[in-house]
Parts: structure tokens; C-alpha cells; sequence
């Protein structure tokens, strides 16, 4: 809960956390959990052999071929990302928008960030020509451009970047220099795997980019922290690797020995961890066509949403009818549209967005149910749209946004 509203405006410690499952724990990935609990040897700095190998299988299923000596892991994305963006120098470019928690990595660091605008059609890459300008101009300014961070799955925009968007933003970043961080996080939550293409930019750029998931994205529990990193099998990856290590040695940043048990064995992606995966984005995906459908018919807009828990919403074209409210800029709206739906909804401005933009991002999780059991019922039902809980979540959310 935020102490005040200015607070909950302003400093980082109240930022959104990722959109959430809503779902509880695979039965199974607790039992590994709870089978290593007596473990007392810790992790070494960057993972042990079983976690850097099950990594290195999730990612040669998904056609990058892994070394692992060139895998890292720690206790997160966000000190993972932190300790990548400190074995490099320089400054650091973003799309915009971007996730909540990028930009501060940055600034702790003491680099600056500079956004990039995303194309029209998606969000999570920047546009290849606004890319080329930030650069030319950060440099004229005496800046000195290092990397790019951007999501093919992409949060808070839901979309996945079309492959042809992906290859002219890699080309561009690695002509200019920069080394491509790629957060994959939400890759393995498509809505229609079968349909959507997605690209990693380390298939097109193998040299030039380094691969970051988080694995509460789609495999583990976000109160089980676990992150890991894929680094190109380069001299220059070598090093950056063992740079990373330096930084998460000195931060005592490690996996803790369960988690560290039970990544290793959602990484393996067994039958349970599958089929909960498969479910959980085909239930989701579902649920935010609703709510895309309830956005636009309350006359805001979105675009399709293709990945993720969640779905990005442009107000501005009740801008008008808000500012009657006293709605005028997105920390506002997040404020009004919280408390109007009974959910977070966070703004904009939080995901590096124009404060005077009418954004947010309204997640599908608390559409599962009111409780643990409610939210388990409409993942095991053949036609979850149609239980009584989630047609009356879906009819509030919508009238919540027809009366805007």
C-alpha cells in the first residue's frame, strides 16, 4: 500500500511490479521446493552447473545454441539487468515505453537513459530511424551510446514485434556500436503460439546480443526470485560474463539454494510446467481479448494485445470527458482508474511515457477470480468466459470503463 499519494507518485520503491499470474503455485514446483528446503550450500555467484544447464536447455528448445559457461543467473531480472548494464560503460538506450524497472537500473548506475518512440505497430523496439537520430544526437551532446535494451514480447505493450521491425532495430543498434540486451521475459506467454512470430534478436545478431529472462514471466512464482542471462559466445561475451559475475559477487546477489532447485526444474519445462505454461497464456490471452474488446467499446484504444498479462490503454480520446473529472495527466488517470476498477492500474509515466499522455496498463490477473480457488477453477474449465465469477469480473471491469 503506498503511504500517500505523492509517495506512491514518486519514488521508485513504489513502482508496479510485473503483471502477476494470478494463479497458484504448481503443486509440483512446490514439492521440488519444499525437497530442497534442508539444503543449506548456497549458489555460487552467477548459478550452479544443474541451473546454468537447465538454462541452456530452455534456450537450445527455443533454437539458441548455449554454452554453460556463458550463462548466468541471480536472484531476479532486476539485479541481473543492473550487473549487465554495469560491465558495460556508457550510456544506455530504451524504447518508449519500456518496463517500469528498466530506466532505474540505469540511474543507480549513475548512466543516463534516453527513450527511443516504439513504431506504430508494437511496442518493446524502437523505431530503426528514431534509433539513429537518439544516437547521432547523444554523441553531437558528448554522450557516449553502449547499449539497448529491448523486449520482442513486450511489457506494458502486450504486442510481440514483428520479425522484419526486430531485424531493422538490431541492425541499426549494432551499426552504431551498441550491444543489444534482450529481456525475453514474457516470450513463453503468447496468447496464439501458433500464429505469432517471434524472433530473438540473438538469432539475427548472435554476436552483438546478450538474452535476459526473468522466470516469473511464464515458469516460476514472482515470490521465487530467479533470473538468467545468455551471453554470445564471443571473447567480448566472456568477458562481459565474468564482468557480471564481479557485480553480483559484490552485491552477495545468488540465487537461494531452493529456488535455485526449483528453477533448475521449471527450466527442464517437464510435463506439469508445460501444460500450466500452455494454459495459463491461452487463459490470459482470452481474458484480454475481453478487455480489449471493453476498451475500445468505451471509446479508448489499445492495440491487439499478443503476449502478457495485461493490455495498454490509450485514453486520450476521452481526454476531454476525464479532465471534467479532474483527470488530466497519467499519474491521475492511475489514481482514477485504480479506484474505479478495484485494481492497480498504473500510468503511463511510469513506463518512461509523456506524463500528458492518457496511458495505462490494466492487467488480466485480477480477472481470474477473487481467491486462489476461484482463479484455479477458471484455469482447469473448458469455457472459463462463461463461469459466474468471471463473466461478473469482466462485466464490472467494462462498465467500470463504458462510465469514463
Amino acid at each position: 500500500m503506498h503511504g500517500t499519494v505523492a509517495e506512491g507518485r514518486g519514488p521508485v520503491r513504489y513502482g508496479p511490479p510485473a503483471p502477476g499470474t494470478g494463479l497458484p503455485v504448481l503443486p509440483r514446483l512446490a514439492e521440488v521446493l519444499a525437497e530442497a528446503a534442508g539444503r543449506t550450500r548456497p549458489e555460487p555467484p552467477g548459478g550452479g552447473p544443474e541451473l546454468r544447464g537447465a538454462a541452456c536447455g530452455y534456450w537450445h528448445r527455443r533454437g539458441l545454441r548455449c554454452d554453460p559457461d556463458l550463462v548466468a543467473a541471480a536472484p531476479g531480472a532486476q539485479p541481473l539487468l543492473f550487473a549487465l548494464l554495469a560491465s558495460f560503460g556508457g550510456d544506455v538506450l530504451l524504447p518508449r515505453p519500456c518496463p517500469a524497472w528498466w530506466t532505474p537500473q540505469a540511474r543507480l548506475l549513475g548512466r543516463p537513459a534516453f527513450h527511443v518512440p516504439t513504431p506504430a505497430e508494437c511496442g518493446g523496439v524502437p523505431d530503426p530511424y528514431a534509433l539513429l537520430e537518439t544516437v547521432r544526437r547523444v554523441r553531437t551532446e558528448g554522450g557516449l551510446p553502449r547499449v539497448l535494451v529491448l523486449s520482442v514480447a513486450d511489457d506494458p505493450a502486450a504486442t510481440v514485434a514483428p520479425p522484419e521491425t526486430v531485424r531493422e532495430a538490431c541492425e541499426a543498434a549494432v551499426g552504431e556500436g551498441l550491444h543489444i540486451i534482450s529481456d525475453e521475459t514474457w516470450r513463453d506467454t503468447l496468447h496464439r503460439p501458433h500464429e505469432t512470430v517471434l524472433f530473438s534478436p540473438a538469432e539475427m545478431c548472435p554476436d552483438d546480443v546478450t538474452v535476459l529472462s526473468d522466470l516469473s514471466g511464464a515458469l516460476t512464482p514472482a515470490g521465487w526470485p530467479a533470473a538468467v542471462a545468455r551471453f554470445p559466445g564471443t571473447e567480448h561475451g566472456a568477458q562481459r560474463r565474468a564482468r557480471t559475475l564481479d557485480v553480483l559477487t559484490a552485491l552477495g546477489s545468488v540465487v537461494a539454494g531452493p529456488v535455485a532447485e526449483a528453477a533448475a526444474y521449471a527450466l527442464g519445462e517437464p510435463d506439469p510446467v508445460a501444460v500450466r505454461m500452455r494454459r495459463a497464456a491461452v487463459l490470459h490471452g482470452a481474458l484480454a481479448a475481453e478487455a480489449h474488446r471493453a476498451v475500445l467499446a468505451a471509446g479508448a484504444f489499445a492495440r491487439p494485445p499478443q503476449a502478457g498479462r495485461h493490455l495498454y490503454a490509450d485514453f486520450g480520446g476521452l481526454r476531454s470527458r476525464l479532465a471534467a473529472r479532474g483527470v488530466t495527466d497519467s499519474m491521475e488517470l492511475e489514481e482514477y482508474l485504480t479506484a474505479r476498477l478495484g485494481a492497480p492500474a498504473p500510468g503511463g509515466h511510469r513506463f518512461g511515457d509523456e506524463l500528458g499522455a492518457l496511458r495505462a496498463r490494466l492487467a488480466t490477473g485480477p480477472l481470474l477470480g477473487a481467491t486462489e480457488e476461484e482463479a484455479a477453477r477458471t484455469l482447469q474449465a473448458p469455457d472459463p468466459l462463461g463461469l459466474p465469477h468471471v463473466r461478473h469480473a469482466l462485466t464490472t471491469f467494462a462498465e467500470a470503463l463504458a462510465g469514463l
